[in-house]
């Protein structure tokens, strides 16, 4: 028996792909296994190569694997496109209507079943995608009414009907399959799982929970890949609490109401990707200016412009720091799992109010859009801090305004929600003085600038870097942000048998840089790899500018759409020592 596998389903968009890759890890996830999902996609709505791919383990995991164990092949493009992943005697379950052809090279055993003539038989050729469920399930052996289960928790809004239709057209898949095999390949039997019950999510909608969870009750965006999940999961949840989504004509629409909420008092999100975040850029401009509370969620894709926007990349770091005119306090974070993207939103609606400032929380399209195996949240960690927000001001001299910005230790002024008795203020996006007055005296503007600029001196992040680090005398310490962590873990596992020591550092704060503490660990090291999805090396630049350790850093960059496999990470990390 094996302690884990890999699938993979494959043929044209809109041809039930997605749907069959849902219905079959649901059921792995019923069994207790752990998951970790990778989707590629075309950016058109229907047409184009498609694949999700799953792998399956009695571990946890959080890397994609390097090859292959089952493909199931809805067109020949998804063979040749694939077919080179398959490790030596995997298995291709593909459609015998196209006369399935295995490319030279690949040593794989083909099992051709007339998936899309089952399906008309038993009334619609939609089915096609219920018939390979059922055939690549039962070559691992797994018991069939856990995957009817799952079948029947899909289809059960539309009826028994068409439940029945389905569960049939599972059965007579695997029924196929098991007499063209002689029974269920003895080499590809999953040990059993633990049976635990875990949850199965993306990132986005661990996001899009935690918000909920943080309080927010007014989410404003405009629909764009890979966000568009984080609003439609909001779209659904927040009215059960009081709360709305708001689609907006575009995002800076959607950015300034966002500003308005909070200024309100309203807890108040937005999400977006980068062509949606260069849109926002004067706004975030605003928010810092007038030190309002603001939480945006950049879920990084190719670029630049339309680029390539179902495609998986890391580029948006410099945007992030340096992207608004002037400058202003902004904390950018990053988490790197599903359970840190739960957490992370709680934080960074924290950090908003405790440091008045944007928090731009900033994901990748893998952590985004793949789905994973989570650990139960636990929300009694949830804590609600709306910093130093006045509920009853002071009684002062008639016509005396509210110091709204006050010049503080700290920085952080008091702050008020309209309609406060005694905390009348003036709002400008303009400079201005301790209550909000228009005011171009060069005094009060360096005064002004050195109070909102200062006010992260004490920032503090929960876990502002991930550490393991088992080595005093690194030979490497790998360095990564995203969704980059289990693949570095897994190509350290390698190195560590060949005899190299590795430290990891996952930046979970890029900004401002926690220099300190990333400098304990960058001294402890001979040369520093850092792991990024983008062209130009942006997160290691930041290290160079902020750690001042350029001579140890070399750069291990990877953009072409596709993330980091374990076996490129292992490869070129051996070739540097």
């Amino acid at each position: 028996m094996i302690s884990q596998l890999s699938w993979k389903i494959g043929g044209q968009q809109g041809e039930g792909v997605e749907s069959t890759d849902r219905i079959f890890s649901t059921a792995l996830n019923r069994l207790g296994y752990y998951l970790y999902g990778y989707r590629h996609f075309s950016s058109r709505i229907k047409g184009g190569h498609t694949n999700n791919k799953i792998r399956i383990s009695t571990k946890p995991i959080r890397a994609i694997s390097d090859d292959l164990d089952i493909l199931v092949a809805f067109d020949q493009e998804t063979i040749d496109l694939n077919a080179h992943e398959l490790r030596q005697g995997g298995v291709i379950v593909a459609d015998a209507k196209f006369n399935p052809v295995v490319p030279e090279g690949v040593e794989a055993r083909l099992f051709a079943v007339p998936i899309t003539a089952i399906a008309e038989e038993l009334g619609t050729s939609l089915m096609k995608n219920m018939v390979a469920s059922g055939a690549s399930w039962a070559l691992l052996g797994l018991p069939l009414e856990v995957f009817n289960k799952a079948v029947e928790e899909e289809f059960g809004r539309k009826g028994p009907a068409v439940v029945e239709k389905n569960v049939e057209a599972v059965r007579r898949g695997a029924d196929f399959v098991l007499e063209q095999a002689g029974g269920p390949l003895g080499d590809f039997q999953l040990e059993p799982a633990d049976g635990e019950q875990k949850l199965f999510m993306i990132g986005n909608d661990a996001m899009a929970l935690g918000a909920l969870a943080a309080g927010c009750r007014i989410m404003a965006a405009y629909p764009i890949t890979p966000a568009s999940e984080i609003m439609e999961y909001l779209i659904k949840q927040l009215p059960k609490f009081g709360g709305t989504v708001v689609q907006t004509e575009d995002e800076i629409a959607a950015v300034t109401m966002s500003i308005g909420s909070n200024y309100a008092g309203v807890r108040s999100m937005t999400a977006s990707a980068g062509p949606g975040l260069s849109l926002m850029m004067e706004a975030i401009g605003l928010a810092g200016m007038t030190e309002t509370p603001l939480v945006i969620v950049n879920t990084q894709r190719g670029g630049p412009s339309t680029g390539l926007p179902t495609k998986q990349e890391q580029s948006d770091v410099n945007a992030m720091i340096y992207g608004t005119h002037g400058e202003i306090p902004k904390i950018v974070i990053a988490p790197s799992s599903i359970e840190e993207c739960f957490y992370d939103m709680v934080e960074a609606f924290n950090l908003a109010e405790r440091y008045q400032c944007p928090v731009i929380v900033l994901t990748d399209l893998q952590l985004s859009l793949g789905k994973q195996s989570c650990e139960p949240l636990d929300y009694e960690r949830i804590v609600i801090d709306r910093g130093n927000l006045v509920t009853n001001v002071p009684p002062s001299e008639d016509n005396v305004l509210f110091k709204r910005y006050e010049f503080v230790e700290g920085g952080v002024s008091p702050r008020v929600l309209p309609g406060e008795k005694g905390g009348l203020h003036h709002v400008t996006g303009v400079e201005h003085d301790e209550t909000g007055r228009p005011s171009e005296s060069a005094i009060n503007r360096k005064k002004m600038m050195d109070k909102r600029l200062h006010k992260l001196d004490n920032l503090q992040v929960t876990n502002a870097i991930r550490v393991d680090a088992p080595h005093e005398d690194a030979d490497l310490l790998i360095v990564g942000m995203g969704s980059t962590g289990g693949t570095i873990d897994q190509a350290r596992v390698q190195l560590e048998q060949d005899g190299i020591k590795t430290n990891h550092v996952t930046v979970r704060q890029i900004y401002p840089f926690p220099t300190a503490q990333f400098k304990a660990y960058a001294d402890r090291a001979k040369q520093i790899v850092v792991l990024e999805n983008n062209a130009t090396g942006q997160l290691a630049n930041q290290i160079k500018l902020n750690v001042g350790v350029g001579d140890k850093v070399r750069n291990l960059t990877k953009y072409d759409g596709t993330p980091f496999l374990p076996s490129e990470v292992y490869k070129q990390s051996k070739e540097l020592v």
